[in-house]
């Protein structure tokens, strides 16, 4: 499980750097409208939509936006019917890749999806091809600033996490995906502040990637993927040394 950070950590730095805000807040509106229109809009009694409306105000999301994309959910507005689909392919290396997709238009969706993969040296597998190499798990992301890990471990587990990664000055801790919510409020009424908390695809083996040319590919296929206006989360098992990462992302 380690390893897992490594390829997410793509995310935080693109994060950091990507300046198509209003790409991201698109992304973030889509979980919004379709965890309101799965659960309704009181987030007692809808645990996605309280999960997707932290991580849009996280992320900064202007509340009108935020507001809206709740009402197209729950029909007090109109809007398009989204759907959500994953795809499944391979990457360079023998890598795997899951792509999580919100869209209103199925054929667009997986055409753009699968000239990604093929642009990019993978390609598109059929339903299961690769999700028996992933578990479905939740993540919560932490600064682990000033704590003891094995303390703090221990603590956790008692909130009912199921194990905890410690990855510099970082804490991810995983959990059940239908205890996700349970343990994050655990944590706020212990007084923790966490950065990140989601439902994630997690690999169960990772595939190193030591050749710098392969790696690149890896890194370009990955962000393709996460550039596509209709993808809303890449997961995939590769391992990329930090050493190596910095290197190819400059």
């Amino acid at each position: 499980m380690a390893g897992h950070s490594k390829w997410s950590n793509i995310k935080h730095r693109k994060g950091a750097q990507d300046k198509k805000r209003a790409q991201l807040f698109t992304k973030l509106a889509k979980e919004v409208t379709i965890a309101a229109k799965e659960g309704g809009k009181d987030i007692n009694f809808n645990p996605r939509l309280r999960l997707a409306l932290e991580k849009a105000k996280k992320q900064s999301m202007p509340k009108d936006n935020i507001d809206r994309a709740i009402k197209k959910g729950t029909g007090e507005l109109a809007g398009v019917e989204y759907i959500e689909i994953r795809y499944e392919g391979y990457g360079p290396g023998g890598t795997a890749f899951i792509v999580e997709v919100v869209t209103e238009n199925k054929n667009r969706s997986a055409s753009s999806v699968r000239s990604n993969f093929a642009k990019n040296g993978g390609n598109m597998g059929s339903d299961g091809a690769v999700a028996w190499m992933f578990n479905k798990v939740g993540q919560i992301i932490m600064n682990s600033e000033g704590l003891d890990a094995d303390e703090f471990m221990m603590e956790a587990l008692e909130m009912g996490a199921e194990d905890l990664v410690v990855e510099g000055d970082t804490f991810e801790i995983l959990t059940d995906h239908t205890e996700l919510q349970t343990v994050v409020e655990a944590l706020t009424e212990a007084g923790y502040k966490y950065e990140e908390a989601e439902i994630v695809m997690l690999p169960e083996n990772m595939v190193k990637v030591e050749d710098e040319e392969m790696a690149e590919k890896v890194v370009k296929l990955f962000e393709a993927l996460e550039d596509n206006e209709d993808v809303n989360d890449v997961y995939a098992n590769f391992d990329i040394s930090d050493e190596l990462m910095e290197k190819i992302m400059g």
